[in-house]
């Protein structure tokens, strides 16, 4: 297994979830970075969204994970920056997916749409999967031009 610099992020609706998460991904020996919230009083998705962005940038081969109610909001809002490609997932297939076909960096799950025993295994299928290339890579380079 490769270590990866793993960056976390989420609002009040997926902050349980984001915990989960983290924790696993120390127990697997990735190096995480939890840019918060530390507690689940409400907050702006947006605002985690754009943290999690800046702190990708510099970090070649760094991957994130979003939570929110639903993962669309914070999803949609990190999709702003060339350098994100955030996928919502919600199984391990549609993370497998996200990373061969579209080089997905950022997985982006929803609180109230999957459970937390799903979300990890999607995770683990997210981090482990890498991108294939070849036809896809035309095609994921159009994502970065508007």
């Amino acid at each position: 297994m490769t270590v990866r610099e793993i960056y976390l992020a989420s609002d009040h609706a997926g902050f349980a979830m984001k915990m989960a998460l983290a924790e696993e991904l120390r127990d697997w020996g990735h190096s995480v970075h939890d840019l918060g919230p530390q507690n689940a009083e409400r907050v702006d998705y947006p605002d985690y969204a754009r943290q999690l962005a800046d702190a990708m940038k510099p970090v070649d081969d760094a991957l994130g994970v979003l939570v929110c109610g639903s993962g669309i909001g914070i999803a949609m809002m990190a999709n702003r920056y060339s350098w994100i490609r955030a996928a919502v997932c919600h199984d391990v297939t549609g993370a497998q997916l996200a990373r061969q076909h579209n080089d997905a960096n950022v997985i982006a799950f929803g609180e109230r749409l999957t459970g937390i025993a799903p979300a990890i295994n999607a995770l683990k299928a997210f981090i482990d999967t890498e991108f294939e290339g070849g036809r896809h890579a035309a095609r994921v380079e159009k994502l970065a031009t508007p």
